[in-house]
């Protein structure tokens, strides 16, 4: 496995994404130590099927830097299903101000969230059950979802807990179940670099 990449080169490489926006000192240094741990962790817990480094920064911290910039204002955040912690932990990185909480189920993806909250300093909170455990009265002005096993239940238990805006990265042609009529689906927005992939939001 090829070592982790260089803060500069990461740079390079997300520049289509994030373009002239304004970024947190020491961002690409903090994605670089995320990277180097997902490479870590990835033979044994298989956060994600991409293996190439430069592939992971352009499709997992790329398109999550993008969503993060496109969402607006946003005080709280909640990543339903976030897996290896996508789009949550980039957006996080880019705007530290957002109380971000990442929901992950299952247990080694949840500990492997709680070992890079940890590595990066982040107030990041982790919510190692199924979200429909959390207590009703949890709400957030965003839910984002990417790549979630069981897309129609989530997306369900999205509009139970966003009081603004639901973000789903998916793809162009992807069907979604039916939202609650309080909230309205806007054009796609495009990805750079990607034929296929696009931001969907909802919004209350």
């Amino acid at each position: 496995m090829s070592a982790s990449l260089s803060p500069e080169r990461i740079a390079e490489l997300l520049e289509p994404y994030v373009g002239a926006a304004v970024v947190p000192e020491g961002m690409y240094g903090k994605l670089a130590a995320y990277l180097e741990l997902i490479l870590k962790w990835n033979a044994r817990v298989n956060l994600t099927a991409i293996r190439e480094p430069e592939e992971m920064v352009r499709r997992h911290f790329g398109e999550s830097l993008f969503a993060g910039l496109v969402v607006g204002k946003t005080t709280s955040l909640l990543d339903l299903g976030s897996g290896a912690g996508f789009p949550g932990i980039p957006m996080q990185l880019l705007r530290p101000e957002m109380r971000v909480t990442l929901a992950e189920a299952r247990g080694r993806k949840a500990a492997f969230l709680r070992e890079a909250v940890r590595t990066l300093e982040l107030g990041t909170e982790i919510w190692a059950a199924r979200a429909e455990g959390m207590p009703l009265e949890r709400r957030f002005d965003t839910v984002a979802l990417r790549a979630v096993d069981g897309m129609n239940g989530a997306v369900t238990e999205a509009s139970r807990r966003a009081e603004r805006q639901i973000v789903i990265l998916g793809t162009r042609d992807a069907r979604y179940p039916t939202l609650p009529q309080r909230f309205q689906m806007d054009k796609a927005v495009e990805i750079p670099g990607s034929r296929e992939a696009v931001i969907w939001m909802a919004r209350a």
